[in-house]
């Protein structure tokens, strides 16, 4: 089967693009897929999420600029079928886990962590609610 690539990215900026790059892959297991660097900042890095159709796009923060956000104001919904796995992971990197992992009432099991940056991460089985038929 081809892989597929995501056609949904999250994106956001960083004080220390390089740093949470390295956070993102070791702590969540994200893939570097993609990573350029100019005038000593990275200007455009991609990460994808292993178990799913989903990325990252971020960079060094850059005020003024067009698409410019401040670093530590993204806040994103990971899911995973696996998500006692991954906690146990996070929590082995030292996370600034902000919601231990639980059920909650509609069923799902979930965690939420704050990155070094102020970003904040929910990861869980949750899927969505199904689509509408067409």
């Amino acid at each position: 089967m081809a892989t597929k690539n995501p056609t949904v990215w999250v994106t956001l900026q960083a004080n220390d693009a390089s740093a949470l790059i390295d956070y993102y892959v070791d702590t969540f297991g994200f893939v570097q897929t993609a990573r350029h660097d100019a005038d000593g900042a990275v200007a455009h890095a991609e990460l994808t999420w292993p178990e799913g159709s989903g990325g990252v796009m971020l960079g060094s923060y850059r005020p003024g600029r067009d698409w410019s956000r401040e670093p530590g104001t993204m806040g994103c919904y990971v899911v995973t079928p696996d998500p006692d796995s991954l906690y146990e992971r996070v929590l082995e990197h030292g996370a600034d886990v902000i919601r231990p992992l639980a059920r909650t009432d509609y069923g799902a099991r979930e965690f939420a962590v704050r990155d070094p940056e102020g970003n904040l991460w929910s990861f869980g089985d949750y899927t969505g609610a199904p689509s509408p038929e067409a």
